[in-house]
C-alpha cells in the first residue's frame, strides 16, 4: 500500500512554475505540426568557444580532478575571477576570502537566503524578477517584500517607497542589473543610493550581474562593487553561462563582503561538494584568455536585437531596444493579458515567449522575448506576428 506523501508547506508558497503552461501549449502546437520558434528560455544558442572546450578536455584527464572538489573552489579559479574583475571593473578582490566558486549563479542565489535570513525576516525582492530570488527567500522561511520595477522609474526600485518598518525588518536585498526580464540598466548613481539605503537599515545587498557582458552600442555595464562602500554592504554574483555560452557547464562565482561569502561557503560545504574541478579549469581559460567569443556574441545579439525590435515596432508593438541583456521586454497589445498574448502566439503563430506576469505582479502587461534564435528566424517571427495581429 502506497504511503500518502505530504509535501512541505513551503512548496505551496511558491508561485506556479513559469513554464508549465507554456510547455503544454508548445507541445500541443508541435503535435499539430506547427514549426516552433522558441524565444522563451534565456539559453544561448551559440556554442562555447573551442579554447574553453579544449581546456576542459585536458583537465578531465587529470586524476586529481576526479575527486571531490573543495566547496569554495580551486584557488586558481578564484584568482582568475579576481583578475577578471580587476581588468573589467577596476575592483580588487582577495581571491582567498572574497570569492568562492558556484555551481552556476542560480545555485548561489538560491542558497544565499539560507545563509543570511532567519524565519520571518524580510527579503527585498524586485518585481518583475528572476524567480529564484523569491524561491530562495521562501525556502529560507523569509518574508518577501516586492519592490515594483516600473517603466516610469526606468525599471529601478523606488527605495524611498519602501516603508521604514519593512526596511528595519529586512535582512537582504536582491537587485539585478542589467535586468532580467526588462533589459533595464543601472549606473553607479543608483548603486550609491543602494549602499546608503543598506547602511541606514543594516541590509545586505546581493547584486546579480550575470548579464554584464551582453551590452550594445558601446555601453559597458558597471559592477555594484565599484560603488564606494559597496564591499562593506554586499556581494555580487557572476556567471560564465551567458558571458561565455556555458549555461550547461554550471560554473559561476560570488564576490564581495567576506563575511557574506564565508556564510555562503558554509551552506555549500553542507549541501554540495563544489563545482567539478575540470570545469573550473575551463573557466580559468575563459576568464583569463581570449575574449574574442564574447565580442562576437555581442555583435550577433546586437544584430538580432535590431531586427526583432524593428519588426515588433513595425507591427505596432511598443518596445524599446535594450542597452544590455539578450531580452526584449514587449508591451502586449490592448485587450490582452500577458498570458493571453503569449498563448495566442504559441497557438496561432508557433512562437514561444514568456508572459511578463510570470516574473511577478508588476510584469503583467508585458512579454519577454529572448534573442536566442538567428536573424532569419526572428524575421520570420515578426512576419507571423504581423499575420496574427492583422
Amino acid at each position: 500500500m502506497a504511503i500518502k506523501v505530504a509535501v512541505a508547506e513551503r512548496l505551496a508558497k511558491l508561485p506556479p512554475y513559469l513554464f508549465v503552461e507554456i510547455d503544454r501549449k508548445k507541445r500541443e502546437a508541435m503535435a499539430r505540426g506547427i514549426d516552433i520558434i522558441n524565444l522563451g528560455i534565456g539559453d544561448p544558442d551559440r556554442p562555447t568557444a573551442r579554447n574553453i572546450i579544449q581546456a576542459l578536455e585536458a583537465a578531465s584527464f587529470k586524476p586529481v580532478n576526479h575527486r571531490y572538489p573543495e566547496s569554495e573552489g580551486l584557488l586558481e579559479f578564484r584568482q582568475a575571477a579576481a583578475t577578471w574583475y580587476e581588468r573589467r571593473f577596476g575592483v580588487q578582490l582577495d581571491p582567498q576570502r572574497e570569492i568562492i566558486s558556484l555551481i552556476g549563479a542560480k545555485e548561489g542565489i538560491g542558497h544565499l537566503p539560507l545563509a543570511l535570513v532567519n524565519p520571518g525576516e524580510v527579503v527585498l525582492v524586485p518585481d518583475p524578477a528572476y524567480p529564484v530570488y523569491n524561491a530562495g527567500t521562501i525556502f529560507a522561511g523569509g518574508e518577501p517584500y516586492f519592490m515594483p520595477l516600473l517603466c516610469e522609474n526606468n525599471f529601478l526600485p523606488d527605495l524611498k517607497a519602501i516603508p521604514a518598518e519593512t526596511a528595519e525588518r529586512a535582512r537582504l536585498m536582491f537587485i539585478n542589473y542589467p535586468n532580467n526580464p526588462t533589459g533595464a540598466v543601472a549606473g553607479l548613481d543608483f548603486y550609491e543610493q543602494v549602499v546608503e539605503f543598506a547602511n541606514k537599515y543594516n541590509i545586505i545587498v546581493a547584486q546579480d550581474n550575470t548579464y554584464s557582458e551582453i551590452a550594445y552600442d558601446g555601453y559597458q555595464p558597471a559592477s555594484f562593487l565599484q560603488a564606494p562602500g559597496a564591499m562593506e554592504v554586499g556581494v555580487e554574483f557572476h556567471s560564465l553561462s551567458k558571458t561565455f555560452n556555458m549555461t550547461g557547464w554550471r560554473i559561476g562565482f560570488i564576490a564581495g563582503h567576506r563575511e557574506v561569502v564565508e556564510a555562503l561557503r558554509s551552506i555549500k560545504a553542507n549541501l554540495d561538494s563544489g563545482a567539478f574541478q575540470a570545469v573550473q579549469e575551463a573557466g580559468i581559460e575563459a576568464l583569463l584568455n581570449s575574449q574574442a567569443a564574447v565580442d562576437e556574441s555581442q555583435q550577433v545579439y546586437k544584430e538580432r536585437r535590431d531586427v526583432l525590435v524593428e519588426g515588433l515596432r513595425a507591427v505596432g508593438l511598443a518596445v524599446e531596444p535594450p542597452k544590455a541583456t539578450f531580452y526584449i521586454w514587449v508591451r502586449v497589445p490592448e485587450g490582452h493579458t500577458s498570458a493571453s498574448f503569449v498563448g495566442m502566439l504559441i497557438e496561432k503563430a508557433g512562437i514561444v515567449c514568456t508572459p511578463g506576469g510570470g516574473f511577478g505582479k508588476y510584469g503583467e502587461g508585458y512579454a519577454r522575448m529572448a534573442l536566442t534564435a538567428d536573424v532569419s528566424r526572428l524575421a520570420e517571427a515578426t512576419r507571423r506576428i504581423r499575420e496574427v495581429l492583422g
